[in-house]
C-alpha cells in the first residue's frame, strides 16, 4: 500500500467550488423567475378586476341614460303623438339615431 499523505477534509477543489457556485445560482434564478411569474399574474388579475368594474360602472350609466321604453298602444293617434315625442327626444340631443331608431321599431311592434 502506498501512503498519499492526509487526506483533505472540509475544503472542496475547485471542481467543488464551480458545482456549488453553479447550484446556488440556478436556485436564485429559478427563485426570482417565480416570484416574477407570481407578481405578473397577480397584476394580470387585478388589471381583470378593474376592466370588468369599468365595464360594469358604464352599463349601468348607460341603462340609467336610456329613457323608459314607452308603452305599445293600439290607437292611431296615441301611437303618432309618441313617436313625435321621440323624433322631439331626438333633436334635443337625448336620444341617439340608434335609440330613437330602436324605440320607434318597438312602438311600431317590429
Amino acid at each position: 500500500m502506498v501512503f498519499r499523505g492526509p487526506r483533505r477534509v472540509g475544503r472542496p477543489g475547485l471542481l467543488g467550488v464551480v458545482a456549488r457556485t453553479a447550484v446556488i445560482t440556478g436556485t436564485a434564478q429559478a427563485t426570482s423567475n417565480a416570484m416574477n411569474r407570481r407578481a405578473a399574474n397577480k397584476d394580470a388579475e387585478q388589471q381583470a378586476r378593474a376592466d370588468q368594474a369599468a365595464q360594469q360602472a358604464y352599463a349601468e350609466q348607460q341603462a340609467a341614460q336610456a329613457p323608459p321604453p314607452a308603452p305599445t298602444s293600439a290607437g292611431g293617434d296615441d301611437l303618432v303623438s309618441r313617436i313625435q315625442e321621440l323624433a322631439r327626444l331626438k333633436d334635443a340631443g337625448v336620444l341617439t339615431d340608434e335609440e330613437f331608431a330602436a324605440a320607434k321599431a318597438k312602438l311600431l311592434g317590429s
